[in-house]
């Protein structure tokens, strides 16, 4: 059972959607099939947990976006190879 972080009602399911996504360098927007969402049936939110968010932002700070495909999915843009092995500009773990 997840509990809908809007509404808190607990009629939230694991899903999948798609999400819009600018580039970190601010040159296009891409799109992300199949990523992982909440989404609630007594209020309508469909959302990325934090979590999902981050992973999505660090992939992309860490991988050459200038061959990025502008539609991809979650899991062939989290396949793609980084250039480092982390985010050295993340400072918030």
């Amino acid at each position: 059972m997840i509990t809908c972080e809007w509404c808190q009602s607990n009629d939230a399911i694991q899903s999948n959607s798609t999400v819009y996504w600018e580039l970190p360098d601010g040159t296009k927007a891409i799109t992300i099939t199949g990523t992982p969402s909440v989404a609630c049936s007594l209020c309508g939110m469909e959302y990325q947990k934090e979590s999902i968010t981050k992973e999505i932002e660090n992939q992309l700070f860490l991988i050459d976006t200038t061959k990025i495909e502008t539609v991809l999915s979650f899991e062939e843009l989290m396949g793609k190879p980084r250039l480092l092995k982390r985010n050295y500009f993340d400072f918030s773990s």
